[in-house]
C-alpha cells in the first residue's frame, strides 16, 4: 500500500506539474497576461518541468517505490526481475489513477475543463509518432536501468533519469506533445476527449514496446548477469 500510494502521488505530481506548465502557459497568452507575467512558456521550459518533476519525485518517494511513476519503466523493472507481476499491475493502476487525479487537478487550478496537455499527433503522422514513442522510451527506460543498477553510482539516480526525461520532452514534444508515459497521457487524454482520446493506444502500446526493448537490451550489454534491478 506504501508503495501504491507512492506511485501515485508521483504520477499525480509528474503531470500537474509537466502537463500544468503547457496548460497554464497557453492561459497566461489567451488571457493577454503577457505584460504582466512575462513570455509564454517555451517548449524547453515544459520540458524542463516534466523532468525536474521526476528528478524531485526520484528522491522524494524513490525509497518507497523506486518512483517509477510510468508504466513503461515498471515494465521494464518486472521484465528484468526486479518485481513480481501482481506488483507491477499495482503500480500501473497507481501510476493511472496518478495521472488521472493530475489532470483533475490541472481542470481545477485553471478553471477551464477543455485544456489538460494531451498527447496529439497531426493527422498523417502516425509512424513519426509511433516510431518516435518506442525509440525514445527505449532510450528512456534505458537510462532507468542503468541508473538504477546496483554498480551505478549512488545517489546520482534521479538526477540522471530527471535530465533524460526533461531532454526525451524537449524533443519529442513539437512531434506528438511527447509521452514516454502511458498514465501521463491517459489521465489528460479521457478529460480531453475526441482526437486525443482515439489516440491514446498509441501513446500506451508504443511506450510499453519501447520498454520491451529497454529491457532485452539490458539484459544484453549488463555486466553483472546476476544482478537485479530493484528500483
Amino acid at each position: 500500500m506504501k508503495k501504491f500510494i507512492a506511485e501515485l502521488i508521483g504520477t499525480f505530481a509528474l503531470v500537474l506539474f509537466g502537463c500544468g506548465s503547457a496548460v497554464f502557459g497557453q492561459l497566461f497568452v489567451s488571457a493577454d497576461m503577457l505584460t504582466t507575467m512575462g513570455n509564454p512558456i517555451t517548449i524547453t521550459a515544459i520540458g524542463m518541468c516534466f523532468g525536474l518533476a521526476v528528478l524531485i519525485m526520484c528522491y522524494a518517494i524513490g525509497p518507497i517505490s523506486g518512483c517509477h511513476v510510468n508504466p513503461a519503466v515498471s515494465f521494464g523493472v518486472f521484465l528484468n526481475g526486479g518485481m513480481k507481476f501482481g506488483e507491477m499491475i499495482m503500480y500501473w493502476i497507481a501510476q493511472i489513477i496518478g495521472g488521472i487525479l493530475g489532470a483533475v487537478a490541472i481542470g481545477l487550478i485553471s478553471q477551464q475543463w477543455n485544456v489538460f496537455g494531451a498527447n496529439q499527433y497531426a493527422t498523417g503522422h502516425l509512424g513519426g509518432a509511433f516510431i518516435g514513442e518506442v525509440i525514445f522510451t527505449f532510450l528512456f527506460v534505458l537510462v532507468v536501468l542503468g541508473a538504477t543498477s546496483k554498480k551505478a553510482p549512488k545517489g546520482f539516480a534521479g538526477i540522471a533519469i530527471g535530465w533524460a526525461l526533461a531532454i526525451v520532452n524537449i524533443v519529442m514534444i513539437p512531434i506528438d506533445g511527447a509521452s514516454v508515459n502511458p498514465a501521463r497521457s491517459f489521465g489528460p487524454a479521457i478529460f480531453t476527449g475526441g482526437e486525443a482520446l482515439s489516440q491514446i493506444w498509441v501513446y500506451i502500446l508504443a511506450p510499453l514496446i519501447g520498454g520491451l526493448i529497454a529491457a532485452l537490451i539490458w539484459q544484453v550489454i549488463r555486466t553483472d548477469k546476476d544482478e537485479v534491478i530493484t528500483e
